[in-house]
C-alpha cells in the first residue's frame, strides 16, 4: 500500500461533518491527487492501494461524485472537467476546521485601524469570521456573505461593492465591480482562488469574478493569498495571477514544493496554521 501524500497530510483533529473520519479524508484527498495525475480510478486498484473493501471505496466515490469533484464511469471514476466550480454549500461544507484555521491566522495579521478588500470565497469568509473583535476596521467586499459576517462588528465599516449578484454564492461580479475597487487604495486584499497549480498559478471558473479580482490586487498594497490544501487537487480555467506576485500565502499545510520554492524566490511569506 503506498503511503497518503502530501495532499492528503490533514491535522489528526480534522473530522468530516459527513463523519467519515480522518481516514476517509486522506483517502478522499488521495483519491483526488491519483485521479488529477492519472486521469482515472478504478475500485479495485484504490481498494488495494488503502487496503480496504471495495464497498468503503464506492462509498468515497459516492461522495466524491456528490461533491462534483469526480464524475463515475465504469469500474471507478475520472476527474471531472475543470470548466465549473463545485457548488457553493458543498464548498462551504469542505475542509471547515482548515478554513476556521487560515482564518485564524490570517486575521490575527491584520491590525486594527486598516483597510482591507475581502473577495468570493468561502475561506475569506472564514477570515471575516475572524474579524469580529479588530476595531477600526474598513472593509470592502463584493461577497454578500462577507458584509453580512462582518455587520456583526460595531468596529468595522463595511463597504459593499455594485455590480451583478451571482445567486449560487453571493457574490457581485462584473464590469461595475471591477470599476468599483478602482476607487479605492487599501492596505490589504484578502483573496481566494478555485485552483492552485504546482507552478504557482491561482485559478478560477467565472472570468468576471477574475477580472474582479485582478482589480482587487491592483489596488491593494499587499496581497494575502487564503487557500486550503484542496486547492492542490483541482483545476480550474481562467489565471487571477502568479503566487509571485502576492505578498503572503496563508494556509493549514504544507504546499508542494515547488510553491514553496516560488515563495521563497518571490519573498512571499508562508503561514502554515496550526489545527
Amino acid at each position: 500500500m503506498q503511503k497518503p501524500g502530501p495532499l492528503a497530510a490533514f491535522n489528526a483533529r480534522t473530522l468530516d461533518e459527513r463523519g467519515i473520519g480522518l481516514a476517509g479524508i486522506f483517502r478522499h484527498q488521495e483519491i483526488i491527487a491519483v485521479a488529477r495525475d492519472e486521469g482515472r480510478v478504478t475500485v479495485d486498484g484504490l481498494a488495494a492501494r488503502f487496503d480496504v473493501t471495495p464497498q468503503t471505496i464506492r462509498r468515497d466515490l459516492t461522495e466524491l461524485c456528490s461533491d462534483g469533484v469526480l464524475s463515475r464511469v465504469h469500474g471507478g471514476a475520472v476527474l471531472v472537467s475543470g470548466q465549473a466550480n463545485i457548488g457553493y454549500e458543498t464548498r462551504r461544507g469542505m475542509a471547515e476546521d482548515q478554513k476556521r484555521a487560515i482564518g485564524r491566522i490570517c486575521a490575527r495579521a491584520i491590525p486594527n485601524d486598516c483597510s482591507l478588500f475581502i473577495n468570493i470565497g468561502t475561506t475569506t469568509e472564514a477570515v471575516a469570521a475572524q474579524l469580529l473583535d479588530h476595531r477600526g476596521l474598513m472593509a470592502i467586499t463584493n461577497n454578500l456573505n462577507v458584509a453580512n459576517i462582518l455587520a456583526q462588528n460595531a468596529e468595522c465599516e463595511v463597504v459593499v461593492a455594485g455590480g451583478l449578484l451571482r445567486r449560487s454564492d453571493g457574490g457581485l461580479v462584473g464590469e461595475a465591480t471591477e470599476d468599483f475597487f478602482q476607487r479605492f487604495k487599501v492596505d490589504y486584499a484578502i483573496i481566494g482562488a478555485s485552483a492552485l497549480d504546482e507552478d504557482g498559478a491561482l485559478l478560477d471558473f467565472d472570468m468576471r469574478e477574475v477580472r474582479v479580482a485582478q482589480s482587487i490586487i491592483a489596488n491593494a498594497r499587499q496581497t494575502w493569498l487564503v487557500s486550503d490544501v484542496t486547492k492542490f487537487a483541482r483545476t480550474a480555467p481562467v489565471r487571477i495571477t502568479d503566487i509571485g506576485h502576492l505578498d503572503g500565502f496563508f494556509t493549514d499545510t504544507a504546499p508542494p514544493e515547488s510553491v514553496r520554492a516560488l515563495c521563497e524566490e518571490h519573498g512571499v511569506s508562508l503561514h502554515i496554521a496550526d489545527h
